[in-house]
């Protein structure tokens, strides 16, 4: 005898739903505490590269549908599926749909060079793995007597952190702006294959 539960299929494995929600939450925190140059700002700002090292890690190593060959397509593929959601006529997938797919790698790079950005600010400061050598202590004598060498190697650190410190504001904010889109996307796709998209990245499952 057939029953509804026959059509439903695991598909998000326990490690890709944690880190999904893990990353969530501690970008919240991480973005909200960005203003204050906090502790909490850079040990978020850690835990959020650990949960995009495992993630890039997992896509090669993980369940099927958590690899990146399950949900890399062809830009053929994507275009096809973009217009099929306006027309109210998608072809269902299992996994990722091609701009779901793509969705991930954007967030994932955008992710990436918020981190680094963030880190080499961090470092310019002369904190954490990317910090900086005071080069200033190691200057000559005869250096270390005028004080315009000196203005001028502390004019050069601004000016690399400020430049540093743009790009970081920039892709955090650009992040807002890919995670407003994802959750339309959500939303839209939800909608259209008539799967509750939010609560299977919860279970785990999907009706296919």
């Amino acid at each position: 005898m057939n029953t509804s539960n026959e059509h439903i299929k695991p598909v998000w494995d326990i490690a890709v739903r944690l880190f999904h929600w893990s990353l969530v939450l501690v970008f919240i925190v991480a973005y909200l505490s960005g203003d204050d140059d906090s502790s909490l700002h850079v040990y978020s700002g850690y835990i959020i590269l650990g949960l995009i090292s495992f993630r890039i890690i997992w896509g090669f190593i993980g369940s099927k549908h958590a690899r990146f060959k399950d949900f890399i397509y062809s830009p053929s593929e994507i275009i096809s599926h973009a217009k099929g959601l306006f027309t109210g006529k998608v072809k269902p997938y299992a996994g990722h749909n091609p701009l779901g797919g793509l969705m991930v790698l954007a967030l994932l790079f955008t992710l990436m060079i918020t981190v680094v950005s963030g880190l080499k600010v961090y470092g310019i400061e002369g904190h954490g793995p990317l910090a900086q050598t005071n080069t200033s202590y190691f200057i000559s004598t005869a250096n270390a007597s005028s004080p315009e060498s000196y203005k001028d190697e502390t004019h050069e650190d601004s000016d690399e952190e400020d430049l540093w410190e743009e790009i970081h504001e920039f892709f955090a904010n650009l992040m807002l702006v890919l995670i407003f889109l994802h959750i339309l996307g959500v939303i839209i796709s939800s909608k259209v294959e008539n799967e509750n998209l939010i609560k299977a990245m919860i279970t785990g499952y999907k009706n296919n």
